[in-house]
């Protein structure tokens, strides 16, 4: 099962306040960890809001509206993809990670990443091998 792991953003995050050397190192050794467990697909953290925008869909109307966003709490500051074989290993590796904003109160959310089977009858068999497809063109550019 995959699971993606989402950091919440802080006033610090949003306002663009890196991580101390102490912080990178502790959140270095936890990824190493990861990483030698086998179940690290992707981890990356993501600039303020403030570089960023939002698209918003009204029927076919589309809206962009550039960043900042006020409501910090709705924010994403960074995030883990990975493999594992439940919900609850998942939660056990990540109750040993880090505070990802350390010195304030937050949260890490975990969530399960679809899979095919998970889609029933509608994903047809010829929309998963074009999806598999797109996949495998998508590592190539990369």
């Amino acid at each position: 099962m995959r699971f993606m792991v989402i950091v919440k953003a802080s006033e610090d995050s949003e306002a663009g306040v890196l991580p101390t050397p102490e912080e990178f190192e502790a959140m270095g050794k936890f990824n190493e960890e990861l990483v030698d467990a086998g179940i690290l697909l992707a981890a990356d953290g993501l600039q303020s809001s403030a570089k960023g925008a939002r698209i918003y869909f009204d029927g076919d109307k589309k809206t962009v509206v550039d960043g900042p966003f006020a409501e910090t709490k709705e924010l994403i500051a960074g995030y883990w993809l990975v493999e594992t074989k439940s919900l609850q290993e998942c939660v056990e590796r990540f109750k040993r990670c880090p505070n990802p904003m350390p010195g304030k109160q937050t949260n890490i959310e975990i969530r399960r990443v679809f899979e095919a089977e998970d889609f029933g009858d509608n994903f047809t068999p010829e929309r998963q091998a074009a999806v598999e497809e797109l996949r495998a063109r998508a590592a190539g550019n990369n």
